[in-house]
């Protein structure tokens, strides 16, 4: 068990499996939730779910998805607290900053990217898939977005397919550049968009193995801090450039009339998307999920691997 953990032993919950998998050095690749409560209609939403911890542990790791529930930091849900994650519409969004309020007061929701590495840290995991993380949003505002802050300074590596498509990119590279924060392209040049396969920004470095991608995980870790693997969307399920660009340019006309904002804004347009281009949007974001999933627990298994210790296939949690 990692220092971190001993510090908070009766504030996280850790599912028997995935401790095991953490004492003794086997992979573990954590799961976010905000993707469930509020990225994803239901019942999609939980079909996704057991379907990305099948995935991760097909591929040689153990799934962790993360969530508060009633006060709790859960590392690991049991199938029951997965189901409640995705059906309960009373599931509040949570960011790093909500982690205290939510303990003190019983909360129980989905985690960000934020809230997910602070807590993946806490519990000793060293890598986090997820869809598209957040980023600085467009306009004269500039509201930037609590995951990257905490890339800058929690040293989780993070799996996803770029930033979502609805954020100033340029802006968005930019000060994860300035906070040191590595890009590492899976495979691409080219700084993924989420629903798109292509980019017009380039990544850091790229990256072309899990092998590889562990050395520089293991490299960087020496100068604090996280990074991201950025995969991109599968090309059979990506969706042109312009065709998102002009359903974005709607879905943002509709959010501003409708006084949309804060941590409500996102889900919004996601939503408007996904309804605008007839589902494609969402179809890519379902076949990303998956993807990263899998490449993020090949990573882990490749850390393991470089660890010396054991990276079989755990059986499944009784």
């Amino acid at each position: 068990m990692s220092e971190s953990t001993r510090l908070l032993p009766d504030r996280l919950t850790i599912r028997p499996d995935v401790g095991r998998a953490l004492e003794a050095g086997r992979p573990v690749v954590a799961l976010e939730s905000t993707v469930l409560t509020h990225g994803l209609p239901r019942p999609t939403n939980l079909e996704l779910g057991l379907e990305l911890e099948q995935i991760v542990r097909r591929a040689g790791a153990v799934p962790a998805t993360i969530a508060v529930l009633d006060g709790r930091f859960h590392i690991g849900l049991e199938d029951d607290a997965l189901r409640r994650v995705c059906q309960d519409a009373s599931m509040v969004k949570l960011n790093r900053r909500d982690l205290s309020a939510a303990e003190a007061l019983g909360w129980s929701g989905g985690t960000t990217v934020s809230a997910t590495m602070a807590l993946a840290h806490a519990a000793g995991i060293r890598l986090f898939a997820t869809g598209g993380i957040g980023g600085v949003h467009r306009g004269p505002g500039g509201d930037i977005s609590a995951d990257l802050r905490e890339l800058a300074r929690t040293p989780v590596a993070v799996v996803c397919s770029g930033a979502k498509a609805i954020l100033d990119l340029p802006r968005t590279l930019e000060w994860l550049e300035t906070e040191g924060v590595p890009v590492v392209g899976w495979r691409t040049d080219v700084f993924p968009e989420f629903f798109t396969s292509g980019g017009a920004h380039s990544v850091s470095v790229r990256v072309d193995t899990a092998d590889e991608a562990a050395r520089l995980i293991s490299a960087h870790a020496a100068f604090g801090g996280g990074l991201l693997v950025c995969v991109p969307c599968p090309s059979e399920a990506a969706v042109a450039r312009q065709t998102v660009a002009t359903a974005l340019e709607r879905a943002e006309r509709e959010a501003a009339a409708a006084g949309v904002g804060g941590k409500e804004r996102t889900p919004f347009l996601l939503a408007r998307l996904a309804e605008i281009t007839e589902g494609a949007t969402l179809r890519a974001n379902l076949a990303l999920l998956r993807t990263n999933a899998r490449v993020a627990a090949e990573i882990a298994a490749a850390m393991a691997r470089r660890s010396g210790l054991a990276s079989t296939p755990p059986a499944a949690s009784a």
